[in-house]
């Protein structure tokens, strides 16, 4: 139940982060040249977000891959968010550790026997 609520969490978060960035920051965003980042921030963070749900739906048989898209939402789309809003463009070197989470993820849920 735990899982299923972080994951319903994160689904919240990437809606009200998606809206934040095209209303509240969307200037601040433009004027940095950030807002496609923000915005893919917020493609990768609700897609993740939403598989981490339906993970979480089907108990503990796919824990690692769960943990592993949790960790891609922190580092690929948490680097893209505090980078928008710092301009700090260094941070865009985290990005790719998350990316490995995705496909790490994915390639559990590839190569895990089936339960």
């Amino acid at each position: 139940m735990t899982m299923i609520r972080i994951a319903a969490a994160l689904c919240f978060l990437a809606v009200a982060l998606g809206a934040f960035g095209a209303h509240a920051l969307r200037s601040m965003l433009e004027s940095h040249g950030m807002l496609d980042v923000w915005n893919k921030a917020v493609l990768y963070h609700f897609i993740h977000a939403i598989a981490l749900f339906t993970l979480a739906l089907f108990g503990p048989a796919n824990r690692g891959a769960w943990w592993l898209l949790f960790a891609g939402i922190f580092l690929f789309s948490g680097s893209l968010y505090v980078m928008a809003l710092t301009n700090l463009r260094w941070l865009g070197a985290i990005t790719p550790l998350g990316g490995l989470c995705f496909l790490a993820g994915w390639l559990w849920l590839i190569i895990a026997p089936s339960r």
